[in-house]
């Protein structure tokens, strides 16, 4: 008798598909230096917001219509070159007050963190935490995100997203006056200073 052919089991594979991770996503949709990454330009309308700050009061953008706002964003709390931008600011606070500008310190780190380097280093105006997280627990920032500060980094070889060093004056009537981009702290607040009271003439 003729043999049967032996029968070829097939077996299929379950093809998984593969869901982006948070980080990934968080990449995607925050931008970098070089691409997705959008800054507000200058007669641009600001982007709302609504943030807390040192001590937990709540602060909305809308909050200074009819005023102007110095809105400078920098990486971290307590480190060097965040310490003497902020200082001074606060240094300059009451000619700032006198050109009818109120001043904003936005970045990441919590309002605790905030709070720290407030009372460290005595400074005296808003502090605001843009401390959102991701599913991982990175941070993923709302607010540098609108206006296009939150880019890819890279420091030793290695790549992380974090905030570009940058100042918005936002004019009386919510649009910005002028945008300062990739700050170098040393004489920086006092050229916002000067451009508060030409804004203010």
């Amino acid at each position: 008798m003729p043999k049967k052919a032996a029968s070829k089991k097939t077996s299929k594979k379950s093809v998984t598909k593969k869901t982006p991770s948070a980080k990934t996503l968080a990449k995607k949709t925050s931008g970098d230096a070089t691409s997705n990454a959008t800054l507000i330009g200058e007669g641009k309308k600001a982007p709302a917001f609504t943030l807390q700050d040192q001590d937990g009061k709540t602060h909305k953008l809308s909050d200074y219509a009819g005023r102007a706002v110095v809105l400078f964003f920098y990486p971290k709390d307590m480190t060097s070159g965040c310490t003497v931008e902020a200082c001074d600011f606060r240094d300059l606070l009451p000619k700032f007050d006198t050109s009818k500008a109120a001043v904003l310190g936005i970045s990441i780190m919590n309002t605790k963190s905030k709070a720290k380097f407030a009372a460290k280093e005595g400074l005296n105006y808003p502090l605001l935490a843009d401390d959102a997280t991701d599913e991982d627990g990175k941070p993923d920032p709302v607010v540098a995100k609108k206006f296009g500060v939150w880019v890819e980094k890279s420091m030793y070889g290695n790549t992380y997203m974090g905030i570009e060093r940058t100042t918005y004056l936002i004019g009386p009537d919510g649009k910005i006056a002028k945008r300062w981009d990739k700050v170098k702290v040393p004489g920086h607040a006092e050229e916002v200073l000067e451009a508060a009271r030409r804004l203010a003439q």
